[in-house]
């Protein structure tokens, strides 16, 4: 396993001392499958001083995972032309950290992405940070204290898919009762104790029994000797619940040579992997943390920028590596499905550009997993046409069905129906209500509210405080851009701006446009749109007003609004992506039909703000 030497804390440009912190800065080439897919979104990076300091602290200087995320923060630092100092200790102690934090406010930082040993422990010491001016983001595992964004895994989710997992291998392998051991690092890691909590759900009601949790501090060698005391009491399963804990496991069931012992871990690394290979470990949950550092670095400069972030919370994914699926080789690389599966796409329309990109997405997917995705979306937003279309690919013997669903209870019926007929269930951008084997979508609340806060300090920094704003939404159905609407309008509360009434414009840009029009007239001093057809909409009618002052938000990314940015007649847009939904979406198809238990997971596929 790749390690990383734990050094002094670096302050500013001088080399001095300082016990219990490492520093290191280092340039990174190395680009992953997911940050591939973050860069075809074509987001604009914030612009920073080559003098801006960001702090980096994680648990500890030497776990892979550390030196990965570390790997993401250095390429995204090296991009925005900012100095990123990793000043995590070598080893995972509450005092170090907090140490670390202190060290580097006292440094400059501008800036802390932490990824914190628990929930308290270091929260003074942010707290005090955040008093100084220091902007804090999270990676991996956030402290109780509000932050300007957090990038992590849903751990909860990840630890039931692996739950799934074992469950799923013990009874392929007949195997339908008995002792499951579990080794964390301690009751305090947020992180590793919503693992743990997803990993004893999948579990209610079996006939396995989950014995009473040990703790090994994530040190290999303390959970291998856990899991070797598991081992005497005969259990049937092992799971770990972070890469030592993990390492430890497979050790434990390999010096064993006891057959039939399943493990199942979190994290990656060569160790792990190498277990995975050698067939002493099942699979690992591998996180993206690579993606946490550089999104965090991203967060933490446009925050630094001034830019309102809204505490969002972004999930970064997870994925299930197994001897099977190339754990030893290109984690990365695509597995061709056991044969050509037929999957349903249906989407609200097929004209707006958001679709569009969303299918190529699942285009691409599909080719590289050797299924078939037909795009089956009606040519407008109407209900019964997207009935239609689920009845159809019902009746033409699909699979599976990927939908946006134009409205939460609309084609629930159709959705039951096909679901009562095998055919797999899962959301991209928008669900019903009904239950789906996954979800890949916005997080719409969080982002509405990024857009107010972009709109409200647009309207400050001109030196407008008060005013009314307008409202053009889609529909009152439509949960995405419901969510969208709802969290815009929290960003002004207590403010002196009057939001008026909603308008709806069905997406239709022509129809926005004359909402907007009527909104101009009364004086409006702002307009949000709520989807691609509103904003273009909302653009075009500020465009034609020929006045100046009215600031413009909206939502998706096209053509028609990137010009309209350009141009200046909007500010920004909230860029979702619709490519990621699509990729992901067809995946999380295919292992649903393969067998794989995906639990429901619920993943946010980010959004960017794009200005001029």
């Amino acid at each position: 396993m790749k390690k990383m030497l734990a050094l002094a804390c670096s302050l500013g440009l001088a080399a001095s001392l300082i016990t219990g912190c490492g520093s290191k800065t280092e340039d990174v080439s190395a680009t992953t499958a997911a940050q591939a897919s973050a860069e075809a979104a074509k987001t604009e990076a914030p612009a920073a001083g080559s003098d801006t300091m960001v702090a980096l602290i994680t648990m500890d200087s030497i776990d892979q995972h550390w030196v990965t995320l570390n790997e993401g923060a250095q390429k995204a630092a090296k991009e925005l032309g900012v100095t990123v100092q990793f000043m995590a200790p070598n080893t995972k102690d509450d005092a170090q950290q907090i140490e670390c934090v202190n060290n580097a406010v006292s440094a400059g930082a501008k800036a802390i992405i932490v990824a914190a040993n628990g929930p308290d422990a270091i929260s003074s010491a942010l707290k005090e940070a955040q008093s100084s001016g220091v902007k804090i983001v999270y990676v991996d595992s956030p402290a109780n204290v509000e932050a300007e964004a957090t990038f992590s895994t849903d751990n909860k989710a990840a630890g039931k898919t692996a739950g799934g997992e074992m469950l799923k291998a013990l009874k392929d392998a007949g195997v339908t009762s008995g002792s499951i051991g579990i080794i964390n690092v301690n009751a305090a890691t947020d992180s590793c104790v919503m693992r743990e909590e997803g990993f004893r759900s999948a579990f209610e009601g079996s006939g396995f029994t989950l014995l009473e949790t040990q703790y090994g501090e994530g040190d290999a060698a303390k959970s291998q000797s856990i899991a070797e005391n598991y081992i005497t009491q005969g259990v049937v399963g092992i799971f770990g619940c972070n890469e030592g804990s993990t390492t430890g496991a497979g050790n434990a069931i390999k010096a064993s040579g006891k057959d039939g012992i399943i493990g199942v871990g979190f994290d990656k690394s060569d160790a792990i992997l190498g277990l995975i290979d050698d067939g002493y470990m099942l699979c690992t949950m591998a996180q993206n943390p690579d993606v946490m550092g550089y999104e965090g670095v991203k967060a933490a400069v446009a925050a630094v920028g001034g830019e309102s972030l809204g505490g969002k919370v972004t999930d970064t994914g997870v994925s299930v590596l197994t001897a099977q699926n190339g754990a030893a080789g290109d984690a990365s690389a695509a597995v061709k499905a056991g044969r050509e599966y037929r999957i349903a796409l249906i989407t609200m329309d097929s004209i707006d550009q958001h679709w569009v990109t969303l299918n190529e997405g699942a285009q691409k997917e599909a080719e590289a997993l050797g299924v078939t995705v037909t795009f089956m979306s009606p040519n407008t937003k109407d209900d019964a046409q997207q009935i239609e279309c689920v009845n159809n690919a019902v009746a033409g013997g699909y699979e599976a069905i990927m939908v946006a669903a134009n409205g939460p209870d609309a084609i629930s019926s159709a959705l039951k129906e096909a679901e009562s007929t095998g055919v797999k269930i899962v959301y991209v951008d928008s669900p019903a209500n009904v239950e789906a084997e996954a979800t890949f979508s916005t997080d719409n609340k969080a982002a509405g509210k990024t857009a107010g806060g972009e709109m409200l300090k647009a309207l400050k920094d001109a030196g407008v405080t008060s005013g009314s704003i307008g409202i053009i939404n889609v529909n009152a159905a439509t949960d995405s851009c419901v969510m969208r609407e709802e969290g815009f309008r929290s960003a002004f509360e207590g403010s002196g701006f009057t939001l008026l009434e909603t308008q709806y414009g069905e997406g239709d840009a022509a129809k926005s446009q004359s909402i907007a029009e009527n909104y101009i007239t009364q004086g409006v001093v702002g307009i949000f749109g709520c989807n691609e057809g509103s904003t273009t909409g909302a653009g075009n009618a500020i465009k034609a007003s020929g006045k100046d002052g009215i600031i413009g938000v909206g939502f998706d990314k096209s053509d028609a609004i990137l010009g309209l940015i350009d141009d200046g007649y909007l500010l920004c847009t909230m860029a979702q992506n619709p490519d990621v939904m699509g990729s992901k979406g067809v995946e999380a198809c295919v292992k649903a039909l393969e067998g794989e238990a995906l639990g429901g997971a619920v993943t946010d596929t980010g959004v960017s703000v794009l200005k001029k």
